[in-house]
């Protein structure tokens, strides 16, 4: 049974950091694409931010420069570092994993940026 489970959302202020990880279960882990996107009210779910098996990454244009996306495959976890947050990155927030056909999905972490 594959699991992801997300954690480290919560409620920060403006300027600040959150860090939330994503801990996998079921699959090779090392094997998978892992990805976050994330869904704000109202809007279509968008990719935040993705890292290969190998290590490549890629970001959305909106995040490029202040989130970082990492992966410790002895952990079995992906981090997604988000740093000068805005109100604008408000949204939930969901773990993937990608290969070839297979497609996992967390069930995602709410993240407000409010004063």
């Amino acid at each position: 049974q594959v699991q992801l489970v997300e954690s480290g959302g919560g409620l920060v202020q403006p300027g600040r950091s959150l860090r939330l990880s994503c801990a996998a279960s079921g699959i090779i882990f090392w094997t998978y694409g892992m990805n976050w996107y994330r869904q704000a009210p109202g809007k279509q779910r968008e990719l935040v931010a993705g890292i290969s098996y190998r290590g490549n990454t890629n970001y959305a244009d909106s995040v490029k420069g202040r989130f970082a996306i990492s992966r410790d495959n002895a952990k079995n976890t992906v981090y997604l570092h988000m740093n000068s947050l805005a109100p604008e990155d408000t949204a939930v927030y969901y773990c993937n994993a990608k290969k070839s056909s297979a497609d996992y999905w967390g069930q995602g972490t709410q993240v407000t940026v409010s004063s």
